[in-house]
């Protein structure tokens, strides 16, 4: 198959509607459970102080308050501080002559809502408490994945193929990977960015580091590809395992999986796997840089926090972390599909 061919429609549209379900979750926990808009149409507020008051975590009040100031409710002063929009103070302030949070909160006791709920309040995903089955989309020590189960690998990492075979495509039209002998690919997955980067490259060659169950789907997709022999495939922990050398690294929708010190930490390998003058390329969603949206974006945000222990992050952030590892970052990021962009970091 040709991993390089653009699809003919843009499939994201079914992306929103997929995790569309996360506006009404978000905004009736707000409304019903924590009672933010009570809150702060008393008085504005830090997010740090919100979050305390809610008694959330950091990371769970960012998904929060991100998407309820990409809906229009919520706002953020220029002294930093949050307070009601017009539209979250006629409309969502109890006792108000136009108060609707009496009819938002009639799905208060839905399933989806109380999922949420306790994510929020919990910060950790689902399947990670003790009593519970175990995390779908994350592996680490000690925390049972369904990454590690053969059948349960494999519906994932096809599931996961469904966009990738939609975005890799475009990842290899704005890559100039010109005179780059060898990719690392981290937490690779499927395969499909690093192949469609082979079969756009012919004199490149790639590795894809993954889990064991996960590295049999990448292989199926190799062979099909007609890459196989340009691409080896390593089983190894990204935390943990040795990152051979590589003139380029890929970090594709990896990242947004785990809080920030993960993250630091990856970023942080993964820079020290390049080569001098080499490049690590962050291809993932992207939050407006002051975190109020875009709704699409944060919808997608408070999915990944539901199932893993990340969120979506903006491209300063993730340039903060660049420049921590000592890389350079670019300007700007080279947009891709489906809300997606690769940031670039530069080895000196």
């Amino acid at each position: 198959m040709n991993h390089t061919a653009l699809p003919q429609t843009d499939p994201t549209p079914l992306f929103e509607l997929a995790r569309g379900n996360y506006a009404t979750e978000l905004l009736v926990s707000a409304v019903a459970h924590f009672r933010v808009f009570e809150k702060l149409a008393t008085k504005p507020q830090s997010l740090e102080v919100l979050a305390a008051d809610l008694a959330i975590s950091m990371r769970s009040a960012n998904v929060l308050v991100t998407a309820l100031r990409a809906m229009g409710t919520v706002q953020r002063r220029s002294d930093g501080l949050l307070e009601l929009t017009p539209l979250g103070l006629e409309h969502l302030v109890p006792d108000g002559d136009f108060y609707v949070g009496d009819y938002c909160g009639l799905a208060a006791k839905a399933p989806g809502v109380l999922a949420l709920v306790e994510r929020l309040r919990t910060n950790r995903p689902a399947g990670a408490g003790k009593d519970e089955d175990g995390a779908a989309f994350i592996f680490r020590e000690g925390l049972d994945s369904a990454m590690e189960q053969e059948a349960s690998a494999r519906a994932l990492t096809l599931a996961l193929a469904g966009r990738a075979k939609n975005v890799a495509p475009h990842v290899a039209r704005v890559l100039d990977l010109r005179g780059v002998a060898h990719l690392l690919d981290v937490g690779g997955g499927t395969g499909l960015y690093a192949i469609s980067l082979l079969q756009a490259n012919p004199g490149l060659t790639a590795t894809v580091l993954d889990r064991p169950e996960v590295l049999k789907v990448a292989a199926e997709f190799s062979t099909a590809a007609g890459v196989s022999d340009r691409l080896e495939l390593v089983s190894g922990d990204m935390f943990t395992a040795p990152l051979p050398f590589a003139d380029v690294v890929l970090l594709s929708n990896i990242l947004h999986d785990w809080d920030v010190a993960e993250c630091e930490i990856l970023v942080r390998r993964c820079s020290e796997a390049l080569s001098p003058g080499g490049r690590l390329l962050i291809h993932d969603v992207f939050l407006a840089e002051d975190l109020g949206g875009p709704l699409p974006v944060a919808l997608y945000s408070a999915a990944l926090f539901s199932l893993t222990e990340g969120r979506a992050y903006s491209a300063g952030e993730y340039r903060e972390w660049l420049r921590a590892a000592g890389l350079i970052p670019e300007a700007s990021v080279a947009s891709t599909a489906v809300h997606c962009g690769v940031l670039t970091g530069r080895k000196p």
